[in-house]
């Protein structure tokens, strides 16, 4: 989605949004700041973060690099999984 949708459905104005990009706390994807479903998502949770649970920038930094990791280990661990199945199979 584009940045003006985006602004609408997390709303955020445009200079939060371009502060949090700065941040790495959302990636834009170019051409053109092109923005998913995974972005919003993690845009309501720094909002979460920041508004009703008070957590402070270097807090939320924190927390998306380890929700960060935590996604790439479930991965990892998907992918060990599919290829445990698939050596099993072809022993088999």
């Amino acid at each position: 989605m584009q940045l003006q949708e985006f602004a609408d459905q997390s709303h955020l104005d445009s200079s939060t949004i371009e502060a949090w990009v700065d941040a790495e706390w959302l990636v834009a994807h170019r051409p053109g700041h092109q923005f998913s479903e995974q972005d919003l998502a993690r845009a309501h949770l720094i909002q979460d973060l920041k508004g009703d649970l008070g957590v402070n920038d270097e807090g939320i930094a924190l927390v998306l690099y380890l929700l960060d990791q935590l996604y790439g280990l479930r991965c990892l661990l998907r992918d060990i999984q599919a290829m445990r199945t698939t050596t099993s199979e072809r022993t088999n």
